[in-house]
Parts: structure tokens; C-alpha cells; sequence
């Protein structure tokens, strides 16, 4: 079951005019949000990014928090599973075709639900694999756009290279994955580039910096080179689908001095993990 403009139907009914603006030019953002045991993850940050999302567009958010809230709390009720991932696309709407925006359009708001399939534990065993590719992508990278094809054809090479993520670097630094955040851990220091223009502001990379203050794990946010990236003793990406998976080799070489997963991934991903059994367990939205 999803939801289109106002209604909860079967996907297999659902359509959009071909001349939605989200079809026609990606003008659009998108939203993607974990739910655990039926409870949706950091909601409140969630909607607060699409929003910053829809302002960066500048397109009137056609629904307030509480709004949001019910119609997540509505879609998870109609889909089975506890563990799910909810996907929010908002368009500018059906218009005559023109780049200008159109001066009366109804956004078009689409949410459906899928299976959580989260990292399985031999991969938090063993680590991935990931490449390097510069980052040629747009000036917003903070907008979360429907409009992704430099991040599809960046996703790509990874999948041709049996990779799970391509490292992305601009000017010499690193911004971060086609589909992620990025840290890494350089002389026992873990690093991760700041929320600007030139990445997504991810909700498991705020969860991640929150624990690391908490928990004493020395850290830093500040742009971070492609030397340190390429001599780092771990790296790790995070999303909300994703969580926190450690990447034990780069561009075919071993990060580390053995190619493993380290013991400040370790010391998150447990974090991490008790962190959100005590959110779900609290049944409260955060």
C-alpha cells in the first residue's frame, strides 16, 4: 500500500500524468526514513532535512510535522513488517512544460514503504569494498533531489567494480559516497567532513558524532584529504538503510594494516545499535 495525493491505495493502481514536473525535469526532493519495530527512526530530524530539502527548492511544504506524522504512522499500519524503510517524494506538481515555476501547481506527494533490510553480520564481519571517483556532481548536494543521475552513474562504478559504495573527492578532499556519509579514523582521530554545500547532511552521521561525543571516542569534523582518506587505519560510510558498515578495502588496496574492520567501528557500531534498541524500546519517534 502507498500514498498519492490523499490516498492510501494498492502501487499497482497508482499513476502520475506524464507532465509531473518530478518526470518531466526531477524537480523534486525526496526523503528516506528507517522504522524499527513499527516505530519510525529520528522522525523530527527526518522531516526537519525534508524540509530543509523543500526550501532549498524553494516549495511550500504541503504538509506540517503533525500531518507528516500521521500519515507515517498511517503507511506503516498498512504494510507488514516491523522493520521497514519509508521513501517520501514531493514534486512541484502537474504544469505545461516551461523551466520557470509554474504559477499555480499542486505539489504531487508520494510515500510508499519497503522491506529494512539492514547490513547482515558477516558484512560487520569482513568490511567492504569501495572506489574513488571525483565528485562531479551539483553545487547542493545538501538538497536531498530527486534528480540523482550523477549519483547513479557514481553508484555504478562501484557495481562494476563488485564494490558497495564509490568514495567520492573534489579538490582533493573527500565530500562523501554516492549513496552515503563518510568517516574515517586517522592516527586513532575520527574524522568526517563538515555539513555544507558539498554533502547531504545524514541523519545516522549526526547520530554517529552524537555517540562519539558521549562516549569519549576522540573526534573531529573538518574537511578531510584524500592522503588521509587513502592512509587511513578504517573507514566506515553510514546511512539510514546502511547504519554504520565498515569499509576494509579501497580502490583494491586494504585499508589498515590488515585489511579489517577496526576497534572504533566496533566501539560505534555497538553504540549504534544500543542506542537504537533504546530509542524503539522508549517508543518515542526521534
Amino acid at each position: 500500500m502507498i500514498y498519492l495525493n490523499g490516498k492510501f491505495l494498492p502501487m499497482e493502481q497508482a499513476t502520475v500524468p506524464v507532465l509531473d514536473r518530478g518526470f518531466i525535469f526531477g524537480d523534486g526532493v525526496y526523503e528516506v526514513i528507517p522504522v524499527y519495530s513499527r516505530k519510525p527512526f529520528r522522525l523530527s530530524e527526518h522531516l526537519s532535512r525534508l524540509q530543509h530539502s523543500l526550501d532549498g527548492i524553494r516549495l511550500q511544504n504541503p504538509h506540517t510535522e503533525a500531518e507528516w506524522a500521521d500519515l507515517i504512522e498511517r503507511i506503516i499500519e498498512l504494510n507488514e513488517g516491523e522493520d521497514q524503510y519509508l521513501y517520501l517524494h514531493i514534486t512541484r506538481g502537474v504544469a505545461k512544460r516551461d523551466h520557470a515555476f509554474p504559477r499555480a501547481a499542486t505539489p504531487t506527494v508520494f510515500m510508499m514503504s519497503n522491506p529494512l533490510l539492514t547490513p547482515p553480520g558477516e558484512l560487520l564481519v569482513s568490511g567492504v569494498p569501495a572506489i574513488t571517483a571525483g565528485d562531479n556532481r551539483w553545487g547542493r548536494c545538501d538538497i536531498k533531489a530527486i534528480s540523482l543521475l550523477p549519483n547513479i552513474l557514481l553508484r555504478q562504478l562501484a557495481v562494476d567494480a563488485q564494490a558497495t559504495e564509490t568514495i567520492l573527492l573534489r579538490d582533493g578532499l573527500l565530500t562523501e559516497g554516492a549513496a552515503s556519509n563518510i568517516f574515517v579514523v586517522k592516527n586513532n582521530l575520527l574524522l568526517t567532513p563538515p555539513k555544507d554545500h558539498r554533502i547531504l547532511p545524514g541523519i545516522t552521521y549526526d547520530v554517529v558524532l552524537e555517540l562519539a561525543k558521549a562516549h569519549g571516542v576522540p573526534h573531529a569534523v573538518r574537511d578531510v584529504s584524500e592522503s588521509e582518506l587513502r592512509t587511513a587505519q578504517e573507514i566506515m560510510l553510514t546511512s539510514s538503510t546502511k547504519e554504520v558498515l565498515p569499509i576494509t578495502r579501497l580502490d583494491g588496496q586494504p585499508v589498515g594494516n590488515n585489511g579489517a574492520p577496526g576497534p572504533v567501528f566496533h566501539q560505534l557500531n555497538q553504540l549504534y545499535q544500543a542506542y537504537k534498541q533504546e530509542v524503539m524500546r522508549a517508543h518515542v519517534p526521534h
